[in-house]
């Protein structure tokens, strides 16, 4: 085995700052949704993929895959959400197997009630600080970290 490619003190200071916020913004997420919607973060990232699937609903696999999350953990989820009534299950009827998930009048007024206030810490912790081209530049380096991450069979 060779010698591990050790971080320079500036890859190291920059490693340190990315896992900061990659912790720190779902920390930040939850309590702007907690303190203005009463819900979690994974809970508003349901209700915005659902409100934003076609009509009849959405697979609970796709939700799945569209959320990047484990099957198990969208399927618990997605039993708290229905207890509380924002969704709605309902078999799949061509092949009894799978869900189709839909919201409820309830859950629809959940999603449009917590939207502005999200969409604004968005806008104002993300994107107002920095340019257009350093959107862009984010936006690019965010493609390729994850691209090597699933290239490397960790994603």
């Amino acid at each position: 085995m060779s010698e591990p490619r050790w971080l320079s003190p500036e890859e190291q200071t920059t490693w340190l700052e990315l896992r900061e916020f990659t912790s720190g913004l779902p920390r930040a997420t939850d309590r702007q949704l907690h303190q203005e919607a009463g819900m979690s973060g994974g809970e508003y990232a349901v209700l915005a993929a659902v409100s934003e699937a076609p009509a009849d609903g959405v697979r609970s696999g796709d939700l799945a895959k569209i959320l990047g999350w484990e099957k198990s953990r969208v399927s618990h989820l997605l039993r708290r959400m229905e207890s509380k009534g924002f969704l709605e299950r309902c078999a799949v009827s061509a092949d009894g197997r799978g869900q189709e998930i839909t919201l409820t009048p309830q859950g629809w007024d959940v999603v449009r009630t917590a939207a502005p206030g999200h969409v604004t810490m968005v806008r104002e912790t993300v994107f107002d600080p920095l340019t257009a081209d350093e959107q862009l530049q984010l936006r690019n380096s965010l493609r390729k970290i994850r691209d090597a991450a699933i290239e490397c069979g960790l994603w």
